[in-house]
Formats: C-alpha cells, structure tokens, sequence
C-alpha cells in the first residue's frame, strides 16, 4: 500500500520534511517512490507542494497520514481531488 507522508531531513533541532509517497512497509526516513514536496515548520510553515503528483497518487489509491491531509488540506489539493471526485 503507497501512503502519502512526511519524510524528515535536516538537523538537530531544525526539522525539515519532505512530502514523498513510500511504500507503507518502508522505513520512515528510507527509500520512496517519489517527492510530492516539502514542509518547513520553522519558516511559517512554509508548505511546497507539487499539486499534479499529489493528485496523480491521490487519484492511484494513495493514503494520506493525517498530517500529510492537513498540509494538503491547507494548500487546497484535497478540495480539488474531493470535487473532481464528485464531479464524475
């Protein structure tokens, strides 16, 4: 099962996430299958989201963690992928 989730980087102190789809089965911080974007929770939570991969895995069964669809959710890609969904 691919899930959509926080990947953490940088140091000490300093976190930095990258958005990535992985499998569910791999480590948190090992290998993916694709970067979907990134998540600075220092920097006024500066969120950096590619909208056409998110919703290209969305749309492929992908699942978001809860934190992943709120990040979603505040870029608005949840609302898109809901009223295309719907739309059919």
């Amino acid at each position: 099962m691919v899930k959509l989730r926080l990947k953490r980087m940088g140091s000490k102190k300093k976190p930095y996430y990258r958005i990535v789809a992985a499998d569910s089965r791999d480590r948190r911080d090992g290998s993916f299958l694709e970067l979907v974007g990134t998540y600075s929770p220092l920097e006024n939570s500066k969120i950096n989201i590619n909208e056409e991969v998110a919703l290209k895995w969305l749309r492929n069964g992908a699942m978001p963690t809860d934190t992943v669809k709120n990040l979603l959710s505040k870029a608005g890609i949840m609302e898109k992928f809901h009223n295309e969904r719907n739309s059919k």
